[in-house]
């Protein structure tokens, strides 16, 4: 599955990951997208203003590819670069500052890869060899996406989409078909994070305001009525960063449900694992975790009682899941509970 695969079988199709690591910056501007991704996961990649790097030339073609950006990818942070920078903060509920710091790089890798990935959604049947369309077109984009297909995109599922689509499947787990089927789909699809590197804590800020205000306010928990509230919203869409009833992402719903009980969470999986208290078996209400696509948690959802859980999944949205499928089963890392005094 993708959250197995790592990121030296991700390279491996183009050249060696440790020859990949010690290239310059020159190497990565004409790169597929998650070989892009990892200059930017580097806590000393700086761009700012005025600079003149192929560096920036990414960064310009990161922003053209989200329509932002139109002018020449020409490697100099200038006024046009700045605006196209300054639009998308805006857009995205970041403060329009025209500075290239950890969120604004964060919410454009998610972009990135929503504009990627979320068309697979809308393909609702299998493809076969031979075929032509829009659907061959998608499946050609994502698999340019991961550093599969590299060749030139056109809407036609001959050899060589045939041969990135068996490297995929072949490095992810899957029974190698020459067809695009549901799994594939899925696995494509399959929800994850970007992260951006930024100075890890063992708890952050956040957290302990989170932890504090939920011990001091909050004296009264309902489960039932959490569950409930959290059933309302089977069958909304997934949405990338989405903290709302209009699209949810996993950590976003949760988020959500457990505000409507005037409970506050963190925003990210892994800071909602990090204020919760460790329990060996779940009960109804508390938080269980998945690793997919890196280590550690990256995916939650809330226990339901019977081995079921309510989540917030990309490929189907807001549904309900069984412990025991073997997709969830060989990812599970365990349950923990939100403490609120009684």
């Amino acid at each position: 599955m993708l959250a197995n695969a790592s990121l030296e079988q991700m390279l491996k199709h183009s050249v060696a990951y440790g020859y990949v690591m010690t290239q310059p910056f020159s190497f990565y501007v004409d790169a597929y997208p998650m070989l892009q991704n990892e200059l930017f996961k580097q806590d000393e990649v700086i761009i700012a203003y005025g600079d003149h790097s192929n560096m920036v030339r990414v960064l310009q073609q990161k922003l053209n590819d989200l329509t932002y950006y139109d002018e020449e990818i020409d490697g100099e942070f200038g006024i046009f670069t700045e605006y196209a920078l300054k639009k998308f903060q805006s857009d995205h509920d970041i403060t329009a500052n025209g500075a290239v710091d950890v969120e604004t790089v964060q919410r454009l890798l998610e972009q990135e890869r929503q504009r990627y990935l979320a068309p697979l959604r809308k393909i609702d049947q299998p493809l076969e060899y031979g075929e032509i369309g829009d659907h061959v077109k998608t499946i050609q984009e994502a698999l340019y996406y991961f550093g599969y297909y590299l060749e030139e995109v056109d809407s036609i599922f001959g050899p060589k989409t045939n041969k990135a689509l068996t490297d995929f499947q072949q490095d992810h787990g899957l029974t190698v078909t020459n067809a695009v089927n549901d799994q594939l789909i899925q696995t494509m699809a399959v929800e994850s994070e970007v992260r951006v590197s930024s100075a890890p804590k063992e708890v952050s800020e956040q957290e302990e305001t989170v932890k504090a205000a939920n011990k001091s306010d909050y004296q009264t928990f309902d489960v039932n009525q959490l569950l409930q509230g959290a059933k309302d919203h089977i069958g909304t869409r997934y949405s990338w960063g989405g903290t709302s009833p209009d699209g949810f992402d996993c950590s976003g719903y949760i988020q959500y449900v457990f505000k409507q009980k005037n409970i506050q969470l963190p925003r990210t999986v892994s800071e909602m694992w990090n204020v919760a208290t460790r329990v060996d078996q779940p009960s109804v209400g508390d938080l269980v975790f998945f690793e997919t696509y890196k280590k550690g948690p990256s995916h939650a959802g809330i226990y339901m009682g019977n081995n079921q859980f309510i989540h917030a999944s990309e490929s189907r949205g807001v549904q309900i899941s069984e412990l025991s499928e073997s997709y969830w089963q060989e990812r599970y890392l365990g349950a923990r509970r939100i403490q609120v005094n009684k």
